[in-house]
């Protein structure tokens, strides 16, 4: 199997993409990109031994029929600043590999998340994990602000303050909020980082993981730009129906009414828009 360089990854190794206020992504290193998907699929001798149109009808076969060990050839290692909110989230993928800053070894800095007023809004009402649209008052998002502020300040001076007593640091972090940044080396292969990517950037996801997923889903379509564009094609930007819900859409396309009902209505409903 040919060693597979994209020119593309090769200009951005390193680069650092800015995310939220203090965190960024940038990918440390790369194995594989479109041609070693091919290639293992093939299980061929070296690249070029099709055309790029039937590479591309390989790979969206491939992402269509849900045969992905050939996208497990290729994998990413990125280096990742987060808030420990969302990095608790991130672990949640357990087919990663990962190393984290730890704090019983190393003094941990003062750079903490702080939203945006856009982003300060109340309980959504339909969706027990998230947040609504619509931000809260002036008034309000002044207080959440100030709050923020106040207990970041009280925090980090009990906490530096106990390093200076001799306190040992493992003890001295106990307290430190999740909003605290911390950075993690994170390796995935292709195939678990498109599930990743599709649960992360959807618009369910809480916003400030999305916002690290997107950039993400940039970074690799640099080195994967085919097998991305079937990935959004037919697995990120795709819908899946039911045996319920097929069968009202048997119906449907007959010209008889939706016979569905309830909320399992008003879900097929969101699907079809």
């Amino acid at each position: 199997m040919a060693h597979s360089i994209s020119e593309a990854a090769e200009e951005i190794l390193d680069k650092e993409y800015p995310v939220l206020d203090h965190g960024f992504v940038r990918l440390v290193d790369y194995c594989g990109n479109d041609d070693r998907i091919v290639q293992a699929a093939r299980i061929s001798y070296g690249a070029g031994t099709k055309s790029y149109r039937q590479d591309k009808g390989l790979i969206n076969y491939l992402m269509r029929n849900d045969h992905s060990s050939p996208f497990e050839m290729v994998s990413f290692t990125f280096h990742v600043k987060m808030p420990i909110f969302v990095a608790r989230q991130w672990v949640r993928h357990r087919t990663a590999k990962m190393n984290e800053i730890s704090g019983r070894y190393s003094v941990m800095t003062d750079e903490v998340y702080r939203p945006d007023r856009a982003h300060i809004n109340k309980q959504s009402e339909n969706n027990r994990q998230g947040r609504e649209d619509t931000m809260v008052n002036d008034e309000m998002a002044k207080d959440v602000m100030a709050k923020f502020d106040a207990d970041h300040e009280l925090i980090f001076n009990n906490y530096h303050e106990m390093l200076d007593n001799g306190i040992a640091r493992e003890l001295s972090r106990i307290d430190l909020p999740l909003s605290m940044y911390t950075e993690m080396y994170w390796s995935m292969d292709l195939r678990n980082l498109f599930h990743f990517l599709k649960l992360r950037c959807d618009g369910h996801a809480q916003y400030e993981i999305q916002e690290y997923a997107n950039t993400i889903l940039d970074i690799v379509e640099k080195v994967c730009p085919i097998a991305t564009d079937a990935f959004k094609n037919h697995s990120m930007n795709a819908v899946s129906f039911s045996e319920k819900e097929t069968e009202a859409l048997k119906e449907m396309l007959s010209g008889k009414e939706c016979p569905l009902k309830g909320r399992q209505k008003e879900i097929f409903e969101e699907k079809l828009k």
